[in-house]
């Protein structure tokens, strides 16, 4: 699942390493493509369950209707403020509606870990609030890239 990475496995984030770093971070860019062939970054909060990354998208927005027409996705998750701290991971692959759009909370069982995740994280809640104008985009990974500048050596 992992990229060829042109500095090598030296500054890459182990699985475990990959695994804790997005289960802290809160917000991700999300790269979709518009119909002209253009790409089409946003900023969104989402939750990571060890396996795949859930979005909680606003339905009647410019990256659903994208993701409706063309499924592929890149989203980039990134941290730091000095060059020797930069550390973050590129995920991509197929964005897969999950759930009613937009979502209201029926019953849905495949639904139900990631918005407890989501819950907590983003909301310090137990259950998950629904507006009725979001629904949930999940992204397993076909390939990731990581990086973490902090494994250099001499910074």
């Amino acid at each position: 699942m992992t990229a060829t990475q042109r500095r090598g496995r030296r500054i890459m984030m182990t699985p475990g390493e990959l695994d804790a770093f997005l289960t802290q971070q809160r917000t991700c860019r999300v790269a979709t493509v518009s119909s002209d062939g253009r790409p089409h970054i946003s900023a969104l909060w989402f939750a990571w369950d060890g396996r795949s990354l859930w979005l909680y998208s606003l339905t009647r927005s410019r990256r659903w209707a994208q993701l409706r027409r063309d499924p592929r996705i890149a989203v980039v998750v990134d941290d730091g403020e000095e060059y020797g701290e930069l550390r973050g991971a590129e995920l991509s692959g197929t964005a897969v509606f999950v759930g009613e759009a937009p979502r209201t909370g029926e019953d849905c069982p495949e639904l139900a870990a990631p918005e407890a995740l989501f819950a907590a994280k983003n909301f310090g809640l137990d259950a998950m609030p629904h507006d009725g104008r979001h629904a949930w985009l999940r992204l397993t990974p076909g390939t990731v890239a990581s990086w973490d500048f902090r494994k250099l050596p001499g910074l």
